[in-house]
C-alpha cells in the first residue's frame, strides 16, 4: 500500500507535464512558431529591400526627365525625333550560319 500514493503522485506529475511539452501552448509548439517567425522575418527583410529599390526608382522617374528618357531608351528602344538608331551584331556573330558543317 505504500506504493499507491507514489504511483498516484507520478501519474499526476506526468498529467501536469504533458500540456507543457505537447499541448497547444507547449514547448514543441513554441519551437515551431519561432522557426516560422524566423522564416517570415527573412521574407519581410527581402521584401523591404525590394520596396526600397522600387521607391528609389519611382523617385527617379518622377524627378528630372533624364531618368525617364534613359528608361524609355533602354527598356522600350525609343529614340528622339531626328535620331538614327544603329544595331550592331554581337561580337563573333557575323553570319547567320554559325554551326559546323
Amino acid at each position: 500500500m505504500k506504493r499507491f500514493p507514489t504511483i498516484i503522485f507520478l501519474v499526476l506529475i506526468l498529467a501536469v507535464q504533458y500540456p507543457l511539452w505537447f499541448g497547444k501552448g507547449g514547448l514543441l509548439r513554441l519551437h515551431l512558431l519561432e522557426s516560422q517567425l524566423a522564416v517570415h522575418k527573412d521574407l519581410n527583410a527581402a521584401q523591404k529591400q525590394k520596396n526600397i529599390a522600387m521607391e528609389a526608382e519611382v523617385r527617379d522617374l518622377a524627378g528630372p526627365s533624364d531618368a525617364l528618357e534613359e528608361r524609355a531608351r533602354a527598356d522600350l528602344g525609343m529614340v528622339r525625333q531626328g535620331e538614327t538608331w544603329y544595331r550592331y551584331p554581337a561580337k563573333g556573330n557575323h553570319s547567320p550560319n554559325t554551326g559546323s558543317q
